[in-house]
């Protein structure tokens, strides 16, 4: 089993980090991402906590060493079960791969958190990703498990950028909206 970690600060508060996320996919960044499909969504009535149940479908390059061994498309399926909690202000993402799990499981986590040094301003961004391959010869399993890690981090480091021009987007529609309403009000 490989880790891949990073964290980041946004500069925007949780608020907003976390009513952005609905509008993650699609971006410019993450064009890998070619749909995001809501299964199933509640809210739970003793805690207010928002459950979200989607399936992410991404089209990537695989290696053809890999569709060798294990046959396969380059399309791929994604449960993700996401949890806002609105009282403490944590917004969870847990996801795993539905493709190709009986060669590789990546079971990622996501937290947003409000920055204990700036909680009006900024929010932390942890990601956590477990990769663990499973084939006859460890040497394969690493490899797997090696060039998942690279590809994860790639992605990561897109998506990182793809979700601040989405924060931006939708902080200048706030701003407009504000600004609008204002000039109604004024009017």
């Amino acid at each position: 089993m490989k880790i891949f970690s990073t964290q980041h600060t946004f500069a925007y508060d949780w608020e907003h980090v976390s009513c952005a996320n609905w509008k993650k996919y699609p971006n410019e960044m993450s064009t890998h991402v070619v749909a995001v499909d809501v299964l199933r969504r509640e809210i739970d009535s003793t805690t207010g906590v928002l459950r979200t149940e989607r399936l992410i479908t991404c089209k990537q390059a695989i290696p053809s060493w890999v569709l060798a061994l294990v046959g396969g498309t380059d399309v791929s399926y994604v449960r993700e079960v996401s949890e806002v909690d609105p009282k403490s202000r944590s917004l969870t993402l847990r996801s795993v791969n539905l493709t190709m799990n009986q060669l590789l499981t990546v079971y990622e986590t996501v937290n947003y958190t409000p920055d204990p040094a700036n909680p009006k301003q900024a929010t932390l961004f942890n990601q956590e990703a477990q990769i663990t391959a499973y084939a006859s010869f460890r040497r394969l399993c690493s490899k797997i498990e090696d060039w998942t890690v690279d590809r994860f981090g790639q992605n990561a480091a897109l998506g990182k950028k793809g979700f601040e021009s989405v924060l931006s987007q939708v902080a200048q529609k706030v701003q407009d909206g504000v600004f609008r309403e204002n000039l109604a009000k004024s009017a």
